[in-house]
């Protein structure tokens, strides 16, 4: 039993704090393990710093290390180092006063935010505070530390000990062990048994202290074999060097598609070594808030994922940051708001906006699978103002321009490329939203634009049109939905020339361009007030009928306001018929014989139903089901007649 002449009490106040931060101010109780590795790997640093300046320590021959033992019978966890060591002195200021430079502010300003309710815990203190050593209460019911100072006449050991409840001891030992350094003995308390198995210690050093620069051997078996790459210089770094951290960071058993080693002075010192996966790592969009780097503070995990220093729209990318001076709060576990977080990202933005555009330029395969794999994410930096352009210029869309890919392959073109095949005079990028490329190819809005020679971007993804189509401008160029145009639009372009088929319908004579007046009309009156107005079109060529908004907004983008409205009605709009589609000219014929036939009632109904089923609305499902069932028995019934069939 020690002394009681060696037997110091911690002061009132710090008693109160010690028991906070033992027990509220750490939420995951793994975290002692880092917080005493990390201080046995500063006293190694300190070690080499010393001698780096002429200074020779004790045992000289002894490697600088870290040993871990693991006594699973007697509940006791052993981390040593052969670092600088402590003198009684250091030992008292170190582990006997919490925080010993500034620590009345410290007190004062807890003491306050304590009083007050709104303070849960600590953790809203900021500053470093040096209390990571007290984390290592929340596990041990005894702490025992004896340490050999590395420098001086006198190498006396000194063993410190407390239970972490108010008192400590400090005595000199006569221990042959450490020889140099300091041995921190935990006895475990029965509520953290799981930590006396090796299993468990080496899962938390490869989770937090895989990268400390000093190996770290468990049981005499080294824990920590991954080099800090980040940290040594590009030139002495081999692609398989690269391509192996990445695979055994990531668990993917392909290589990344790019690596970044990054190391940067001003405007902020931090390194990183940054991946872009050479597939999609969220296959099944189960994990889409997964994302983020893992952020290191001089080789010490901070936080994995940590996404204030990359944007969402490079969330595919993995990797390490590793920053050299970073502000954090009084436990580590997170970090201060501050600007430098902010500075990291955009030198991470601009650093991957340059990979990207070389490999466009100088791997367009590789640049391609890249925007197979991760464009739908890439698409989100359409909201980043200051490298807008940047940033547009690396999307990729299918076109009408394209031919049709190999086995449904989706072929792909830039904003830059659809300029160089544009018309003379053109200064807008058409679209058309669709879920497929056949979808976008057969939309009655793209028919004008095909008689015109234009080309057409089919957005095949939902982001597509919030990326770029709302207001956006790429080179002084604007984009507009073909569901926008008027045929006023394109009337600057001539038509270019296509072959006449045999089935093209022959001009109506004065006559009946008068009768079909009132056939529109009637048309207008069969749908009531499902419809604003119905007119002959000047758009369509293939299609029978279209609706037209006069909302100055596309279909896609007014279905998808009316979801956030919650608004599930079908909207009214104006329908534009093809005088010279045969449809359109059978039913003219009928109109003609008989205005009450009642056929040509369900005719115009179902063309209503196909301008519908275009624009994405089904309402009557059944009555739907029902009209087509009714022609279709007609149609067939008159087929069987006229083909004399039996």
């Amino acid at each position: 039993m020690a002394d009681e002449a060696n037997k110091h009490e911690f002061r009132a106040e710090v008693r109160k704090v010690l028991n906070i931060l033992t027990n509220s101010l750490y939420t995951n109780r793994e975290i002692f393990l880092r917080e005493l590795i990390s201080n046995a790997s500063d006293a190694l640093d300190k070690l080499r710093f010393r001698s780096n300046r002429g200074e020779t320590p004790i045992h000289n021959d002894l490697p600088l290390d870290i040993h871990i033992k693991v006594d699973k019978d007697k509940k006791i966890l052993t981390i040593s180092d052969t670092g600088v060591g402590m003198t009684d002195t250091e030992l008292a200021e170190n582990l006997g006063t919490i925080a010993h430079s500034g620590s009345e502010n410290f007190l004062a300003d807890f003491a306050n935010e304590h009083q007050a309710e709104e303070a849960k815990d600590a953790s809203n203190i900021i500053g470093r505070f040096g209390v990571g050593f007290y984390s290592v209460f929340m596990v041990a019911d005894e702490v025992r530390v004896t340490s050999r100072p590395a420098f001086g006449e006198q190498a006396t050991a000194y063993v410190w000990v407390s239970d972490g409840l108010g008192t400590y001891t400090l005595e000199t030992t006569t221990a042959e062990e450490p020889k140099r350094g300091t041995s921190i003995e935990v006895h475990l308390k029965s509520t953290a048994e799981e930590f006396a198995h090796p299993f468990k210690i080496r899962e938390i050093i490869q989770k937090h202290s895989a990268f400390i620069p000093f190996p770290i051997y468990v049981d005499d078996e080294q824990a920590n074999t991954q080099p800090a790459l980040w940290r040594e210089p590009k030139s002495s770094v081999t692609q398989e060097q690269y391509q192996n951290f990445y695979k055994a960071m990531t668990f993917d058993s392909e290589d990344a598609l790019s690596v970044q080693h990054i190391a940067v002075d001003v405007p902020v010192q931090f390194a990183a070594l940054l991946f872009i996966p050479s597939r999609k790592q969220d296959i099944y969009g189960l994990d889409q808030d997964n994302w983020g780097l893992d952020l290191y503070s001089r080789r010490v995990l901070i936080q994995r994922k940590n996404r204030d220093v990359v944007p969402d729209f490079l969330g595919f990318m993995k990797g390490v940051v590793d920053v050299e001076d970073l502000p954090l709060n009084i436990s580590r576990e997170t970090l201060q708001e501050n600007v430098l977080l902010q500075k990291i990202k955009q030198v991470i933005i601009k650093q991957t906006l340059g990979v990207l555009e070389k490999m466009c330029k100088d791997e367009p395969q590789n640049y391609e699978k890249f925007w197979e794999e991760h464009g739908r994410i890439f698409k989100l930096g359409y909201h980043d103002m200051t490298n807008h352009e940047r940033i547009s210029a690396l999307f990729r869309f299918n076109s009408s321009s394209l031919p049709d890919g190999e086995n449904g392959k989706i072929l792909w073109t830039s904003l830059d490329e659809y300029m160089g095949r544009a018309k003379p005079g053109q200064k807008t990028f058409w679209f058309v939203q669709a879920q497929n490329r056949e979808a976008a190819r057969l939309n009655p809005h793209v028919e004008m634009f095909k008689k015109k020679g234009l080309e057409v971007f089919y957005f095949l993804d939902p982001i597509d049109e919030f990326a770029l189509g709302q207001g956006g401008t790429y080179k002084d160029w604007n984009f507009k939905s073909v569901d926008t145009a008027e045929p006023d639009d394109l009337k600057d372009f001539p038509d270019v020339e296509t072959e006449k088929t045999e089935d093209a319908a022959t001009p109506l004579s004065d006559e009946d361009n008068a009768i079909f007046d009132a056939f529109v009309k009637y048309i207008k009156r069969e749908l009531g007030d499902k419809v604003k107005e119905v007119r002959v079109s000047e758009r369509l060529a293939d299609s029978p009928a279209v609706f037209v908004s006069d909302k100055g907004i596309s279909s896609n983008m007014e279905k998808f306001m009316k979801v956030m409205q919650k608004d599930d009605s079908v909207p009214v709009r104006d329908m534009e018929v093809n005088r010279d589609h045969a449809l359109l000219r059978h039913m003219f014929s009928i109109f003609k014989a008989d205005k009450e036939d009642s056929t040509l009632k369900e005719m115009v109904d179902s063309l209503y139903d196909y301008c519908l089923l275009l624009d994405g609305y089904v309402r009557e499902p059944y009555l739907l089901a029902d009209r087509i069932q009714n022609l279709l028995t007609k149609a067939s019934t008159w087929y069987k007649t006229v083909r004399n069939l039996a």
